[in-house]
């Protein structure tokens, strides 16, 4: 489903991806971690095409990222990411869901904000809203384009322990989707995730679950 090769990333001569490859399967949950700088964001920013390809191939869903039409198998959700304030939850889902198609499907619309358990909170202006409800909205939103592949970049950061247990069980209930999920925490990636991808000095090692598990603490510290 994704196909990493050769890629590699250098800033002002100094290099932060060197040469890594990366296979994730269809369905798999990945984490993406290693310590700060390692270069996670880079490789995110590339896979996205927010940073040039440099150096080497990425392919997603069999779709080269520097052709059209990648775009339309892949989500992305940011750490930070912009909504509209003086909007309700409803809104911004309308909103957002008008540039990716002329026709919104409010059927499904209503269905993902009732998976992200904020149906009750549709009608509220999100100037209300928790940080993990936004969160949650941000996810709802990244849902309803139905995309195979899902990047996330930091899902839980700055949440509460209840706010961040409600976004990794909506992650977790994602079994039909490809992910890739940059975090810091270990406890969280235990929970959700089924591979792990480990980033330290420009190279990548990919482990099951259990291997990863098995590995010393300071080798897999993120």
């Amino acid at each position: 489903m994704i196909e990493i090769k050769n890629l590699s990333h250098a800033y002002f001569k100094k290099r932060i991806l060197d040469d890594v490859n990366l296979h994730i399967e269809k369905n798999e949950r990945c984490a993406l971690v290693g310590r700060n700088g390692a270069g996670k964001s880079t490789m995110i920013h590339t896979m996205l095409g927010l940073l040039p390809l440099q150096k080497g191939s990425i392919t997603m869903g069999g779709i080269s990222n520097t052709r059209q039409g990648w775009k339309e198998i892949v989500s992305y959700l940011p750490e930070k990411f912009h909504l509209y304030p003086h909007l309700t939850g409803e809104e911004n889902m309308r909103f957002f869901a008008s540039l990716a198609s002329k026709k919104v499907d409010m059927e499904s619309i209503n269905e993902k904000l009732k998976l992200v358990s904020l149906e009750n909170a549709k009608d509220d202006q999100i100037t209300t809203y928790s940080k993990g409800m936004l969160q949650r909205l941000g996810l709802a939103l990244m849902l309803y384009y139905d995309s195979p592949i899902i990047i996330l970049d930091e899902p839980t950061s700055g949440l509460d322990p209840v706010g961040r247990e409600e976004i990794l069980e909506i992650i977790k209930s994602l079994t039909e989707k490809t992910i890739i999920m940059a975090s810091h925490h270990l406890n969280e990636i235990e929970e959700v995730c089924t591979h792990v991808a480990f980033l330290e000095k420009g190279k990548i090692t990919k482990y099951s679950m259990a291997e990863f598990l098995s590995v010393d603490l300071k080798e897999r510290q993120a």
